[in-house]
């Protein structure tokens, strides 16, 4: 499909190109943050350690690396902030225009204005200036190779395997590993525990089929591996989002998670499109399982997971939880994003002038590259080359 086609369609395609993101998937966990406050912007400080798990191309990366690194705002907020900017001129215009000084109360007026300047310009200045957050960690995982990012530690790993819970955790904290051993990594002495993850993202799904079943359920083993990971590394309290596709039985998923997680809300931003199954489970308020005579659950390395009485001594819809058992419950759904902003499912007519941008990062290792390596010595789509006219 060319390029011109594809911005017709899709609007969220030509703005995160034109916005310098990745992907158009940006968009989604910024209108997400929007409606839960993810990264807790009225308290910096409770968010600076994340984890953003099946990462490539690296958009929910940049996301997280302008936020908290650069201090940048995005969505609701900067539009808040522009809105404050552009009433701070008008008053100031009006100021000007109705404000002439009296023979009797010059020096009064001249009192007032100059303290209303003051703090219009103190509230101007707090608008400029960025707001970066200290001691940030953020670390991005994926089976792709990604362009790297700065400020972000990448991993070239599977989070579905047990291996990569020990090489998080020294990806996390360096300095508290001893060791060449990456697979094993073991605490240093004399050191304290490593300050544990705030918040863990997962917009990872399979290579879609177009068999709704089989998708379905292999997403829901995605979505299992990284819940797997969060429990892991996550503090009391942590937040929890992943992409889901909701259907048969989603339920169950749902009930799962609230037996970890105080609160679970399915959000659907605007960004995604309507006439897509996926969805986004944001868990809130992680409540860590409670440990056993025998020691902490889980049997890789204490720290935490499936195999444990929480989720009925195995993984979750295999032998856990099944159809027929009375412990469904359903989360609040909620649409995220302005109803004003673009619809993701609605074709726009571009101006004359458009130009077509190129991706901000192509892919650097795609899976289909061999095949359009072919495609090209055979001649084009199907072996046939472009008839002359």
């Amino acid at each position: 499909m060319g390029k011109s086609s594809k911005d017709k369609r899709d609007a969220y395609y030509r703005l995160a190109k034109e916005q310098n993101w990745r992907a158009r998937s940006a968009f989604k966990l910024i209108q997400v943050d929007e409606e839960f406050d993810l990264f807790a912007h009225s308290d910096p400080d409770s968010v600076t350690r994340v984890v953003d798990l099946c990462a490539a191309p690296g958009s929910w990366s940049q996301v997280l690396s302008r936020v908290l690194i650069k201090g940048e705002s995005f969505g609701r907020r900067a539009w808040e902030e522009k809105s404050r900017k552009e009433a701070r001129a008008l008053r100031s215009v009006g100021t000007e225009n109705t404000q002439r000084p009296q023979p009797d109360g010059i020096e009064e007026g001249q009192e007032k204005k100059g303290a209303n300047d003051e703090e219009e310009e103190e509230e101007e200045d707090q608008d400029k200036i960025l707001k970066p957050r200290k001691n940030v960690k953020i670390v991005s995982i994926d089976l792709q190779p990604m362009a790297p990012l700065e400020g972000i530690t990448t991993l070239k790993a599977d989070i579905t395997h047990p291996s990569t819970i020990p090489l998080l955790l020294k990806a996390l904290d360096p300095e508290l590993y001893e060791g060449d051993d990456a697979n094993s990594p073991h605490l240093s002495p004399n050191r304290p525990h490593p300050h544990p993850v705030d918040l863990v993202l997962s917009d990872g799904a399979p290579d879609v089929t177009g068999l709704h079943d089989l998708d379905i359920y292999v997403q829901s083993q995605l979505l299992y591996a990284a819940l797997n990971l969060a429990i892991g590394v996550l503090r009391p309290g942590g937040k929890f989002v992943a992409k889901i596709f909701r259907g048969r039985d989603v339920d169950l998923i749902y009930a799962q998670l609230k037996t970890v997680f105080k609160k679970v809300s399915v959000a659907k931003p605007r960004s995604s499109r309507a006439s897509s199954l996926e969805a986004f489970v944001v868990c809130e308020g992680f409540k860590p399982p409670v440990k056993d005579s025998d020691g902490p659950q889980g049997s890789k390395g204490g720290l935490g997971g499936f195999d444990n009485p929480v989720f009925g001594g195995a993984r979750p819809g295999v032998a856990g939880l099944s159809a027929g058992d009375h412990h469904r419950w359903i989360p609040p759904f909620i649409a995220c994003g302005d109803l004003s902003s673009w619809d993701a499912d609605a074709s726009y007519e571009l101006p004359p002038d458009h130009v077509s941008l190129d991706p901000v990062q192509p892919p650097t290792a795609p899976p289909y590259k061999r095949a359009l390596e072919l495609r090209k010595e055979r001649g084009g789509a199907f072996g046939k080359t472009k008839s002359p006219r």
